[in-house]
């Protein structure tokens, strides 16, 4: 169990945007097994419920090794007044569900999320079946269920076949053994952790309008030895000038290299605004 996860009182709420069975909800039964999970409909909802006092956590979805980033959630975390205090990489292992008494051979049609479905097409095309897109890979689950049809099938994860006492027809769905997702833990007050702790940082910002502002700003970090491990850009209020960045970088704000680090990046950006200063996982040394 991680540090973070030891700090929570085991009658606290975390909040995960989808349904009972969501790989969310496995993030957090393995980060965090002494919170109980709270799903949401939506991602602002699963916020909400954070800044709102009914859930004193989140597990938020960021990015994923096989679809890239979390869209929605780059442009609702800068503005949802949490902060990060943990990070997880959940290995995604896609599981064939039926109802009690299905073949596979004999399946129609297979419901999951559009990713969930484009990260299986190899076992769809085995099976000579079609793919139905749903809002959740969970919500398929249950939506065959409730159906009671042999002839139709989910992706989903092996928690949504145990709430909703479907069988396993094949494991390990997935054409991409490395399909990992990155979640990150958030609550409504930071935890810094200890300087001798391995840490991580996450940031927005946005550069000022001048020529090699994003080289300069960026400079800091190569010339302090800071090593910046994601980076991504994106507009903001529709705008095709106006960009904002998200970072990720390792070490601590009282590192003498980040503190200058940092110095340099104010100097050229408008705004920058930490995100949360947390643990580095431990699956990042595997990398």
């Amino acid at each position: 169990m991680s540090q973070t996860s030891e700090n929570t009182a085991s009658n606290s709420l975390i909040a995960f945007q989808g349904e009972a069975g969501a790989y969310s909800q496995l993030a957090c039964q393995q980060m965090t097994p002494n919170l109980t999970p709270l799903p949401c409909a939506t991602f602002e909802d699963m916020y909400a419920a954070v800044s709102g006092g009914k859930a004193d956590h989140a597990m938020v979805p960021i990015e994923n090794s096989l679809a890239g980033r979390v869209a929605d959630n780059h442009h609702l975390l800068p503005e949802s007044g949490l902060h990060i205090i943990g990070e997880h990489f959940l290995r995604v292992n896609h599981t064939l569900l039926g109802v009690r008494g299905a073949d596979k051979d004999k399946l129609v049609e297979v419901f999951s999320h559009v990713h969930a479905l484009g990260q299986c097409r190899n076992i769809l095309r085995r099976l000579g079946v079609k793919g139905h897109m749903y809002h959740d890979t969970a919500g398929a689950a249950r939506h065959i269920a409730e159906m009671g049809d042999k002839s139709y099938g989910a992706i989903a994860s092996i928690l949504s076949a145990e709430i909703y006492d479907l069988d396993i027809l094949e494991t390990e769905a997935e054409d991409a053994d490395h399909n990992t997702t990155r979640f990150l833990l958030m609550s409504r007050e930071p935890q810094t952790p200890p300087q001798d702790t391995p840490t991580m940082m996450s940031f927005v910002f946005q550069v000022r309008n001048v020529p090699a502002a994003l080289y300069k700003a960026m400079g800091g970090f190569a010339t302090n030895g800071v090593n910046m491990t994601k980076l991504e850009s994106y507009q903001l209020g529709g705008s095709f000038q106006a960009t904002q960045f998200y970072a990720d970088i390792e070490g601590h704000p009282d590192d003498k290299s980040v503190q200058l680090a940092l110095e340099e990046l104010d100097f050229y950006s408008t705004v920058v605004t930490i995100l949360g200063v947390y643990p580095k996982s431990d699956f990042r040394d595997g990398l």
